[in-house]
């Protein structure tokens, strides 16, 4: 696993340096009407593929920008060239590049380098999570009242029928607050090193998650799916948390859910009268 790791913390570290080099001059594309893309995300994650391919020419790739780079290889990098574009369009210092790397489905090393702070969160499995050189672990709040936690709302929110506001008005009003950075990678890092007690999302994709997740779980933290179930990239939904507020966390979530339905319910048949 050494040259995993030697090859994910140069291209984490290069990339970084790209998009740091590049805050604050660059040109703005919308993928869709509520979605944008900069030149800084193609030529990160450009960089990133190039130094994976120079080490492993034959590993699959699964990339934000470029899709999925499919071979006969087990083994795949999922990466997100630049998480939290927006933040980064308007020079908010929340951004950073997240790289996973699984071998037959299951992700086995992961890192998350957040350039604005120089912090590089990475983890391995079965080894331990980490912030640069120093162990990391979830925080040890037991209760959801005193837990700060985190969440973010996907591109589409004001024309989705499905979103996540009434969990946030909720989960805010009977915890000790809620963040909204929108940088999913860097919201699950700060989880796994006790920043957050915390974090829950909708509609996320599998560069958002393979790092970051890993990091929870290494660290000593739960992940499952907004229902409590099992946790699945391609699925989207994450609920991850330090462990001992995950029930209680996931419990309150659905009951918020359950209620901003039946209130939706109500107001289109009062429409309809």
């Amino acid at each position: 696993m050494q040259d995993i790791k030697e090859v994910a913390f140069k291209a984490a570290r290069e990339a970084g340096a790209i998009l740091m080099e590049r805050l604050g001059k660059i040109h703005i594309d919308y993928k869709s009407a509520f979605n944008l893309v900069t030149e800084a995300d193609k030529q990160s994650e450009q960089h990133v593929i190039s130094i994976i391919r120079q080490r492993f020419p034959d590993d699959q790739i699964l990339a934000e920008e470029t899709g999925a780079h499919q071979t006969s290889s087990t083994r795949r990098w999922i990466i997100d060239p630049l998480d939290g574009t927006t933040n980064y369009a308007h020079t908010y210092p929340f951004f950073s590049v997240s790289i996973g790397f699984e071998d037959k489905g299951e992700v086995l090393f992961g890192v998350v380098f957040n350039p604005s702070t120089d912090e590089l969160f990475w983890a391995e499995k079965g080894k331990g999570a980490y912030l640069n050189d120093r162990p990391i672990a979830v925080s040890a709040n037991s209760t959801l009242n005193v837990s700060l936690l985190a969440t973010g709302f996907p591109p589409d929110t004001r024309v989705a029928p499905v979103t996540n506001m009434d969990e946030f008005v909720h989960i805010t009003d009977i915890s000790h607050g809620v963040r909204r950075d929108a940088s999913a990678a860097l919201d699950l890092s700060f989880v796994a090193s006790g920043r957050l007690d915390g974090f829950w999302e909708l509609k996320l994709a599998p560069w958002d998650l393979a790092a970051g997740t890993l990091l929870v779980r290494e660290a000593g933290g739960t992940i499952t799916n907004a229902l409590g179930g099992k946790f699945d990239m391609v699925e989207g939904s994450v609920v991850a948390t330090n462990s001992k507020i995950h029930d209680e966390l996931v419990r309150e979530l659905n009951l918020s859910a359950k209620l901003g339905k039946e209130h939706a319910g109500s107001v289109r048949s009062q429409r309809k009268e």
